[in-house]
């Protein structure tokens, strides 16, 4: 065992690799060459259909031990990774990792496979339950949580390689050209699917929707696909939107949301040329409300909207406030609807979101970014990974990276959740570095970083309400008590990595 640079106890080696402890957010440096796979030279007469998706998994050459991707751009609508895990599992294959970009609750009828060794390891964060077994040591399957942009820089660099890619492609011709914006299972962008198409070994587009050739636009290429695959449906793009991808109505969530606009306010980016991105929580996008107001209130042409883009940011566009928008992946179906017919809704690769090993990422463009919390510790460290009871339930999404990027992040969340103090002493686990973390909002105040003192007098000058973060902790101590500390058995079941590829900390069993 050896300690990071945070404290936290990173073991030497997991699953069999040598593991590199967390030191700052920005000293380590690349030593790899962009990972390749074999050139091939294919003659056919024109087509590279093969059938349903047990053929393609053959055609594939598919084998015990290989690792397998998927990207989750219909998120909890999904239904392609659960239908290739039972083919894969009906030809016998075992011991297959999966690297797909994410995992959710829809995809809990992967269990019984891992149970069974059809599955034997993540490569890939995850939302829902089989993270939460895997934390209670009820499922063996050691696990690796990457945020997007850690992710692709993951598979660019070599680290996570994939043998075989099978991509959702709800609009795709037979020669393989294939994009997202049209057909049954429109999903928008294919920001994830691009990386995996350019790095993985042999790529299989699956799709619901074959057309003539070509498929236009082209998002992925025909020179990258191996194979095409036809299914009845890639999934159900309807619950691409959830719960959270609503505006508050929450009153305490609304008093978070204005100090929010306070300090976007108080920081001097609102001007021409403002790039912002905000998160899909009910609170974030009552902050993108407000920031809406005060960009038309003062005229201001913003130059771009990035992330998982929303409705909101498309009629902001619309509006004229945005120049453009990136859209690493679609989180409602106004915006798949935006991005197939508006050339300033722009697509971008996972790498070029948030890949921090390659000549500048998007998120390094950002002034402003809003982010939410499940933690928030004294030290600005955040918490998105895990819950109260110390389960894994949660993927990192961009969370890091954009912290990392923007040159404000502001972190949202109300002080106590469920009866639980939010801001706290110690987070369970660190997903993002305090020296990241510019400002904290909650409902009790707003908690500046030492590192932004002009922002920090501002808003005093301005009468906002700044408290010390630790004067926060002790508010919110003083109505939930001090928390008892979760007990963890000495087993590492998963490991958070930094966007780097260092580890920032670790998820262990929870005992019981």
């Amino acid at each position: 065992m050896a300690r990071n640079s945070l404290g936290r106890e990173i073991p030497d080696t997991f699953a069999g690799k040598k593991l590199v402890p967390y030191t700052d957010p920005w000293s380590l440096q690349p030593h790899a060459e962009r990972s390749t796979r074999a050139i091939r030279r294919l003659t056919h007469n024109g087509s590279k259909l093969v059938g349903g998706l047990r053929e393609a998994v053959i055609a594939s050459g598919l084998k015990d031990g290989m690792t397998i991707s998927t990207h989750h751009s219909l998120r909890n609508g999904d239904a392609l990774l659960n239908d290739l895990v039972r083919e894969i599992d009906a030809l016998g294959i075992r011991d297959i990792k999966i690297a797909s970009s994410s995992i959710h609750v829809v995809h809990a009828e992967l269990i019984p496979f891992i149970r069974k060794g059809t599955i034997s390891g993540l490569e890939c964060g995850v939302n829902g339950p089989i993270g939460e077994l895997i934390s209670k040591g009820e499922l063996d399957c050691p696990i690796v949580v990457r945020s997007h942009g850690g992710r692709a820089r993951a598979l660019i660099c070599g680290e996570v390689p994939v043998d075989v890619a099978f991509l959702a492609a709800p609009c795709c011709d037979e020669y393989g050209n294939f994009n997202g914006y049209y057909g049954p299972s429109a999903c928008g962008s294919l920001g994830y699917a691009q990386v995996d198409a350019q790095h993985a070994h042999k790529v299989v587009a699956v799709t619901d929707n074959l057309v003539p050739f070509p498929a236009v636009p082209i998002g992925i290429p025909q020179t990258v696909v191996d194979f095409v695959a036809q299914v009845p449906s890639l999934g159900d793009p309807k619950k691409i939107v959830s719960s959270t991808t609503r505006i508050t109505t929450d009153p305490i969530g609304l008093q978070i949301a204005k100090y929010a606009a306070m300090v976007i306010r108080a920081s001097g980016y609102v001007k021409d040329g403002f790039s912002f991105q905000t998160g899909t929580g009910g609170i974030s996008l009552a902050v993108a409300e407000h920031v809406r107001d005060m960009m038309r209130k003062d005229k201001v042409k913003g130059s771009f909207g990035c992330g998982g883009i929303t409705g909101y940011f498309v009629d902001m566009l619309e509006e004229g406030l945005f120049e453009a928008l990136f859209d690493v992946q679609c989180f409602d179906l106004k915006a798949v609807e935006s991005i197939g017919r508006n050339r300033k809704h722009q697509e971008m690769t996972a790498g070029t979101y948030a890949n921090p090993f390659n000549c500048g990422s998007v998120v390094d463009r950002l002034d402003c970014a809003i982010l939410s919390a499940t933690e928030i510790d004294v030290d600005f460290n955040v918490n998105v990974n895990t819950e109260s009871m110390g389960y894994l339930l949660h993927n990192t999404g961009g969370h890091c990276d954009v912290a990392a990027g923007a040159k404000l992040s502001i972190v949202v969340a109300p002080s106590i959740r469920g009866r639980l103090p939010i801001v706290r002493d110690a987070v369970t686990t660190i997903t993002t570095p305090g020296e990241t973390v510019g400002v904290v909002v909650t409902e009790r105040g707003i908690a500046v970083n030492d590192r932004l003192p002009e922002l920090k007098a501002e808003l005093i000058r301005m009468r906002a309400p700044v408290k010390d973060i630790r004067q926060l902790r002790d508010e919110v101590y003083a109505i939930t008590g001090v928390p008892r500390p979760i007990e963890f058995d000495d087993k590492v079941v998963g490991l958070i990595e930094y966007r780097d590829g260092s580890i920032i900390d670790v998820v262990r069993q929870v005992r019981r």
